[in-house]
């Protein structure tokens, strides 16, 4: 296959030619900002959503003089250690409600147990475009496309409104349109399993989040969420951070379906004679 371009689509696998999404992109696609290629946010957002120092683990128990990593993780050293971060919540202060802040601070004290990401489920809304691994988006002017490294998760951005999703999910039901050179989706339609980050941060089936993708050059755009829940913050709040567009010739995005990896973690304590 010389010079023949294609999106080849395996088990949510997603690569793209070289000569598609990087070097001979067209400036505009029926008139609106060419998004097409590989995402990725540069930030720690995936730790926590809120400015944060660096400390020695993110599970800790307590030690003979101040805390120490848990057992569960102490082998890691600094492998586990979480780096600092700046916030990417306006105002740096998420608004909960008492007893959702109450949730949260123990969503974190108890996050190896708890983080939906250790089992490899489906990150959700927003966090999978600030998660470590990239995301690629496809599009053309009739539909819109995210395919997430991250287990294999996907998109279908709807560009008609089909109505209230027909069940709650991961993912949700997100629905988009321009309004000028912005695309704005709106995803709805969530359970309450995900979290926004390994700091415990979450929120309740009514989640509603409205996002806005702004190119601001050839390979580079600001994402912008407002997220809404009264079930768990006392007013809307807004994240924003840029993406940057992967420039290189061999960009695509890798397998990590991780369902499997997190078989003996989960189901390991059921076999006859389990692993010591």
């Amino acid at each position: 296959m010389a010079l023949a371009t294609a999106v080849v689509v395996a088990a949510g696998f997603w690569t793209a030619s070289p000569a598609e999404t990087q070097s001979a992109r067209p400036a505009r696609i029926a008139g609106k900002p060419n998004m097409n290629g590989i995402w990725q946010a540069l930030n720690t957002a995936n730790y926590n959503i809120v400015s944060h120092p660096a400390k020695a683990a993110l599970a800790f128990r307590p030690g003979p003089v101040v805390p120490v990593p848990a057992a569960s993780v102490v082998a890691f050293g600094a492998v586990g250690a979480v780096p600092a971060g700046v916030g990417i919540v306006e105002g740096d202060e998420i608004p909960y409600l008492p007893e959702a802040r109450k949730k949260q601070q123990e969503n974190e004290a108890n996050w190896l147990d708890r983080d939906p990401e250790i089992k490899c489920y489906l990150p959700g809304v927003p966090r999978a475009n600030y998660m470590a691994m990239p995301f690629q988006i496809l599009h053309s002017d009739k539909a819109v496309f995210l395919a997430y490294e991250y287990a294999g998760a996907v998109r279908n951005i709807l560009l008609k409104d089909p109505g209230p999703a027909p069940v709650d999910s991961w993912m949700g039901q997100s629905v988009g349109a321009w309004e000028g050179d912005t695309f704005v989706v709106t995803a709805t339609g969530f359970n309450d399993q995900s979290w926004f980050d390994r700091a415990g941060n979450h929120h309740s089936d009514k989640l509603k989040v409205v996002e806005r993708y702004t190119m601001q050059g050839s390979d580079h755009m600001w994402y912008e969420a407002t997220i809404e829940d009264p079930l768990t913050f006392s007013k809307p709040w807004k994240m924003r951070f840029p993406l940057y567009r992967h420039i290189n010739p061999d960009a695509r995005l890798n397998q990590f379906k991780c369902v499997e990896f997190v078989e003996e973690l989960m189901y390991g304590k059921f076999r006859k004679t389990p692993v010591q």
